[in-house]
């Protein structure tokens, strides 16, 4: 089978299309006949052999798919062969089959083109993960969302919304500000691009405050890092939750006294170990998630899609941070 290949560390432009062997399903698990596959934050950094998990080469990057099922393993009852799913498989997707564990799978209902199906469960698993599970948002609070138009960043402005928060976005650019405003946000702060000297810094912090309000952020989701930390945390809320989702603009350096100042707590959220460790709570937010997604108060917003030969243009598209929302790269029709 086809599959798009990191055969050496290196950025976007090293993968290439091989021939590999089609997976066999083992015990619990399902092969998917790939229809599509979302790109997302992890597919940037596992190439260059910077995240936490590295898979032995040659691999295929893709977190999240949607397709058929095309065999299924012992002991799988849930699906059979012809069922249209969408699953979150880690790496291996941008392939024409990927192997997955049938825990996590799910049905993809009727109505939802391949490529909407593709971008859900990595994206807005984390979220709901993050905001309900980590950040314990409640209705009526603030909600400070850091790069607000990228995949993750719309899905936590609807489900802030969904959840009854007051919802601010921070993004680099007035298309993107305007795309997070369609999602529903409250306010849009816009940032200028890091690295910030003394002085700039403390400007961002003074928008990122005025937006929020006198009260502060009661939640901060993260997606972004670097030098945007620092201002955003001086936002935060008295016993605020800061959420730290990832780092494509760099790992920060958090000043700890701001922590004690303003008692607030600062939470990692790591969807995937938090799915091994507890998969039935995943799938109960999961359950969540659809309902939301058939009341409209979610829907992942694709923005573009790529053919199969060009899956490394839209990873390096997110990696430059300038996609918004997700990007799909199609495996077949």
């Amino acid at each position: 089978m086809k599959a798009l290949l990191s055969y050496e560390t290196g950025g976007p432009e090293t993968l290439r299309i091989g021939e590999i062997d089609k997976p066999e399903p083992g015990k619990g698990e399902i092969v998917v006949a790939v229809k599509a596959c979302a790109i997302n934050y992890p597919d940037v950094i596992m190439i260059i052999d910077q995240y936490q998990f590295k898979p032995p080469r040659p691999f295929a990057p893709g977190g999240e798919v949607s397709g058929i099922v095309d065999s299924v393993g012992e002991g799988v009852t849930d699906f059979k062969a012809g069922d249209r799913v969408m699953a979150s498989c880690g790496h291996a997707g941008l392939a024409e089959y990927v192997k997955v564990n049938a825990s996590g799978c799910f049905p993809l209902p009727e109505d939802r083109s391949f490529e909407e199906g593709s971008a859900l469960l990595l994206t807005y698993g984390t979220t709901i993960h993050a905001l309900q599970d980590r950040g314990e948002l409640k209705a009526g609070e603030t909600l400070l969302v850091l790069g607000a138009a990228g995949g993750t960043g719309i899905s936590a402005v609807e489900m802030g919304k969904a959840m009854g928060a007051r919802v601010v976005g921070a993004v680099s650019t007035e298309e993107k500000a305007q795309a997070v405003r369609d999602a529903g946000a409250d306010d849009v702060v816009l940032y200028g691009r890091a690295p910030f000297d003394k002085e700039e810094s403390k400007a961002l912090a003074a928008k990122f405050k005025e937006a929020v309000g006198p009260g502060g952020a009661d939640v901060i989701y993260d997606a972004v890092g670097g030098d945007y930390c620092e201002p955003a945390l001086r936002s935060i809320a008295w016993e605020g939750r800061y959420l730290v989702i990832g780092f494509p603009a760099g790992i920060p350096k958090l000043p700890l006294n701001l922590t004690l100042l303003k008692s607030c707590d600062v939470r990692g959220v790591f969807w995937g170990a938090a799915v091994a460790r507890d998969p039935q709570h995943n799938r109960d937010n999961v359950d969540q998630l659809f309902d939301w997604w058939r009341e409209g108060k979610i829907s992942p917003k694709v923005t573009e899609v790529f053919h199969f030969e060009r899956g490394g243009d839209a990873i390096a598209k997110l990696g430059d941070r300038k996609a918004i929302g997700k990007l799909v790269v199609k495996i077949a029709d």
